[in-house]
């Protein structure tokens, strides 16, 4: 799929439609909230399962592919912040869900042709973390608190230095931690290793910031009602 060709920007499209539409729908009580978020929840659980089923049963399991990238912990995190609204999952899944599956929607690093299911499952499970977690946040589900910037990037930053130990110790190379991805990439731009893992933090927190931002009104306006 070439980048930024038809077809990508008609998926960025269609994942930043409904990501606008969802949360418009739940303001206006188009759509019952617990039904919605159960429904996005379990939804990308199953999407989950399947492609651990198909991806496990072709290629057996290792150190390289064990569902410990970034996304994998997103996707479980914007499942149970579906499920359950706790604070802090919401907090963690919004921030790093929105930040990591957003780029990775916009930078895709496709292990197979489209229209594969491997294809088809990158773009459901990352477009997917993108609208649960916008409808959550702008659909006034669950509102985020103050400091959540910084409890989020706190987790975030404590699970990459685990996971940088685990690559040490396996060879493996989750989150990009010990190379850059084949395909072109933001870190592209950031220097070599290990340069470019301080400017992915950098940039990081300034996402989250970034992220921050667009919630404010929310939280105003949840905390005045």
């Amino acid at each position: 799929m070439p980048l930024f060709g038809p077809l990508h920007l008609s998926l960025i499209a269609s994942i930043a439609l409904a990501a606008i539409a969802l949360p418009m729908l739940c303001r206006a009580r188009r759509i019952p909230h617990k039904f919605t978020r159960l429904a996005l929840g379990f939804g990308l659980a199953a999407n989950e399962l399947v492609w651990w089923w198909f991806r496990y049963s072709h290629e057996g399991v290792h150190a390289s592919n064990l569902p410990l990238q970034l996304c994998d912990l997103t996707v479980w995190a914007s499942v149970a912040a579906c499920l359950t609204l706790a604070p802090r999952v919401v907090e963690f899944a919004y921030f790093a869900g929105l930040a990591g599956a957003g780029m990775a929607v916009v930078t895709p690093d496709l292990w197979s042709p489209w229209p594969s299911y491997p294809a088809i499952y990158f773009f459901l499970g990352h477009g997917g973390i993108v609208i649960a977690v916008c409808t959550l946040v702008f659909g006034r589900l669950s509102a985020l608190r103050p400091g959540a910037v910084w409890r989020a990037f706190g987790w975030l930053v404590a699970y990459a230095g685990a996971l940088g130990a685990f690559d040490a110790i396996t060879g493996a190379d989750y989150m990009f931690l010990c190379r850059k991805p084949k395909n072109a990439s933001l870190l592209d731009a950031l220097g070599p290793w290990p340069i470019y893992l301080i400017w992915t933090a950098v940039v990081a927190l300034a996402l989250f910031w970034a992220l921050w931002l667009p919630v404010l009104p929310v939280a105003r306006n949840s905390a005045s009602g």
